[in-house]
């Protein structure tokens, strides 16, 4: 897991065409607003939501968000536990983002 800037996030997130973006945050949060071409799948839905990760292609590069950087941290971890190799945490999360939202 590697922690990004918002800045390094963006740029990175530009340029890499494996590239799959998650939204860790409930849907009530989803709901507000989300990064541009983002997944969402709650982390709190507890072992859903690891139920939910095993279908993902673990050969990708995951971009994973939350509200603050604390649960996409968190996601992150859970996710290289069970064999994501390539995953980015958005510091400071969606609350700090500065670029394109969808609705």
């Amino acid at each position: 897991m590697a922690n990004l800037s918002q800045e390094q996030w963006s740029e990175q997130l530009e340029k890499d065409e494996n590239a799959f973006i998650l939204d860790v945050r409930t849907d009530d949060e989803f709901e507000e607003g989300y990064i541009p071409r983002a997944n969402h799948i709650d982390i709190y839905l507890g072992q859903g939501f690891i139920d939910e990760l095993q279908k993902l292609d673990k050969s990708k590069n995951y971009y994973v968000y939350c509200r603050s950087g604390n649960r996409s941290g968190q996601a992150c971890a859970i996710m290289n536990s069970i064999g994501f190799e390539n995953t980015y945490n958005l510091e400071g999360g969606f609350m700090n983002w500065q670029g394109e939202v969808s609705e």
